[in-house]
């Protein structure tokens, strides 16, 4: 049972390459470290081994798991694990696993099998002293930088998959941490796993836990096998390791071409820091490494054992892998009740709006307090309403930041296939839902009881009822826009701006029939949620109200003779069907956010082709003018460039 990948090349374009004919196997038991300077196509190869590269690379050669092409594989056999922890700082380590395991188990596993299946994740990731620790968001202190990657690598090992590649584990972690996360992941390959893991530069303690080595630099292998046999190639190839140097950063500094660029500005002003004999740059002994290689009894080896592999009678995969998944049902009660815990326990996500909007509500309680039945209170009572929509909607903007980082948590499980989007959607209107009430319900009724709106209970309930619903199509509109742009100072900018658009052709800011018709009320008014949501409002409160007449004596005004008068609200239709449009537009805003969900990584997909390609262009450009330019200076290459960055004998000094 052994990974094999050959010759696997991916490009961007027809030009850039990422990976030039990477070849090599990776067995069970093993942890196999992929080593290499920034740029070298260590994210590359692991994505290409897990099936998700892009899809604007494209990719040449061969990837296997004991005969079986991977893209078959991929979501039961393979999990990748990436350098971002995506989590949600409100939940527990056991909650956070408990309903990954919920959605990803089979739905026949009872509770207590999938207890046991957490529980025996805990214990082997570490984790047992923070298993009812909060993750730690804004306002909650939570677990240490090494716990939350040592528990997204539990999240992924709950179904037992056959492999496990990891971009990174141990960046942003201190050398005890790391050393901490790569023992854990030893002790998963022990158990006959296969464990595939790119890091950067580790501590020599660390890097002696693993048991193979893949040297990557500029997408071309320039060292694949054994980790304890890279010295002797080095040292074969005419560059040995110095004695007080770890050997893993003596790789690096080998091959990582921007040593060349610093030493050649530091040579400008230390033109005798360096002693070599043999004038090597890095570049020159990048080449010869990987030349060494290409000609070594490595890459034979590499290629007969594949060959082997491939020829023998196909085996079956004898492990614990879980191969089925929740059905949709679970999935969506899983994800609905994660979506409520979250929303509970973060304060910014709707409790310290409720704060907000209950404010809000006194306010405008006092300051409309007793609008009572003056002719002077007909045009109040309509500056009222529009103060109340405008407000109200103008506040749901503060969710964004929230939802985006519930958001990502989605994206992570849809690519991993534990959940789509529409039990996602429908999740989350489940799980707002009495949030939004309460918004409603505390907000609505101090006002409605302040300004004495029209009486009675009906109108009470109509008019809760229409502001919660219009402050749903605004979290809708909110969830699109967060679905869209890339961050949240973006999403906030654009969110706020999207819903003052959507209320410019409502009756807040013009009367309707004075609205210039094309465009702003024809179509712009119908699809405003704003337009339906106050013109409803107007008629709840002024439909059947007698006002004083504005000379004594006169008959009195009724609130059918003001509204299309003054407020150009058309009475062809009532106030239940403005609220039926408003839940109609909640219905078309949740059914956009499912088609952004499911589309979007399409668009992005083309929007980055699209700038990469132009990027490269211009980069291409760029590095031709460099070159010209260089080659007018004609200055002497600098001296041993990697001993000048420290006082110890480089790869290619000379012992004299």
């Amino acid at each position: 049972m052994v990974m094999i990948w050959e010759n696997v090349t991916v490009r961007i374009g027809s030009e850039k390459k990422l990976l030039d004919a990477v070849t090599g196997f990776a067995q069970p038991a093993r942890i196999m470290a992929v080593m290499g300077p920034s740029g070298s196509g260590k994210t590359t190869l692991l994505t290409s081994l897990a099936g998700s590269l892009a899809a604007n690379v494209s990719m040449t050669g061969n990837i296997e798991i004991i005969g079986k092409k991977k893209r078959n594989l991929y979501s039961k056999e393979v999990s990748y694990v990436g350098q971002e922890e995506i989590l949600l700082g409100t939940l527990t380590v056991r909650e956070t696993l408990t309903y990954s395991a919920n959605m990803r188990l089979p739905s026949n596993m009872s509770k207590q099998e999938i207890k046991k299946v957490v529980e025996e994740t805990i214990i082997k990731m570490g984790l047992e002293e923070c298993g009812d620790t909060k993750i730690g968001n804004w306002h909650l202190r939570g677990i240490s930088n090494g716990e939350k990657k040592r528990l997204s690598i539990g999240l992924e090992i709950l179904t037992q998959p056959f492999v496990l590649l990891l971009d990174e584990p141990t960046s942003g972690l201190d050398s005890a941490s790391s050393f901490y996360v790569i023992q854990a992941l030893s002790n998963i390959a022990f158990e006959g796993k296969i464990v595939i893991c790119s890091i950067h530069q580790p501590g020599s303690e660390t890097f002696n836990i693993f048991d193979d080595l893949l040297l990557l630099s500029s997408g071309e292998t320039v060292y694949f096998g054994e980790r304890k046999m890279a010295t002797k190639f080095f040292e074969d190839a005419g560059f040995p390791c110095p004695i007080k140097r770890n050997p893993s950063d003596h790789f690096i500094m080998s091959i990582n071409l921007d040593f060349d660029l610093v030493n050649e500005a530091l040579a400008r002003f230390h033109p005798t820091s360096s002693n070599s004999t043999t004038g090597m740059r890095t570049a020159d002994i990048r080449r010869e490494l990987i030349e060494s290689y290409k000609s070594s009894e490595l890459i034979i080896n590499a290629r007969k054992i594949i060959q082997q592999l491939k020829t023998n009678e196909e085996e079956t995969i004898n492990s614990n892998i879980v191969r089925s998944s929740a059905s949709w049902w679970k999935q969506l009660c899983t994800l609905t009740k994660r979506s409520f815990l979250n929303m509970n326990r973060n304060l910014g996500y709707y409790w310290l709006r409720i704060i907000f909007y209950t404010l809000t509500g006194i306010t405008i309680g006092t300051l409309f307090f007793h609008i009572g039945t003056r002719n002077s209170s007909i045009l109040v009572r309509g500056k009222c309403v529009s103060f109340i929509y405008g407000f109200m909607i103008c506040l749901a903007c503060g969710g964004l930041p929230f939802f985006i980082e519930e958001l990502k948590v989605f994206y992570g499980e849809r690519s991993k296939g534990h959940c789509g989007e529409a039990a996602f959607v429908i999740s989350n209107i489940i799980s707002s839902f009495p949030f939004l009430l309460l918004i409603s319900l505390s907000s609505g009724l101090i006002i409605y009881f302040m300004v004495q709106f029209h009486p009675g209970l009906t109108n009470c309930t109509f008019f809760c009822i229409n502001l919660f619903c219009c402050l749903s199509v605004v979290e809708s509109c909110i969830m699109v826009v967060a679905s869209v742009v890339p961050n949240v100072m973006m999403g906030i900018g654009v969110g706020t701006g999207f819903i003052i658009f959507m209320m410019m052709p409502s009756q807040i800011f013009r009367p309707l029939n004075d609205i210039p018709k094309f465009f702003w009320r024809y179509p712009m008014s119908y699809l405003s949620f704003a337009t339906w949501a106050v013109q409803g409002q107007y008629k709840n409160d002024m439909l059947g109200v007698e006002f004083d007449p504005l000379i004594p004596g006169d008959p009195k005004v009724t609130g059918e003779h003001v509204l299309p008068i003054l407020f150009g609200v058309p009475l062809s239709h009532g106030k239940w069907l403005d609220l039926t449009m408003l839940v109609i537009l909640l219905l078309v805003h949740r059914f956009l956010l499912f088609l952004v969900l499911r589309y979007h990584k399409r668009g992005i997909t083309h929007v980055l082709w699209f700038y990469v390609k132009n990027n490269l262009q211009s980069t291409k450009r760029v590095l031709l003018k460099n070159k010209q330019s260089i080659s007018c200076k004609k200055q002497e290459p600098p001296q041993c460039p990697l001993s000048s960055l420290e006082n110890a004998l480089s790869p290619n000094c000379a012992i004299i």
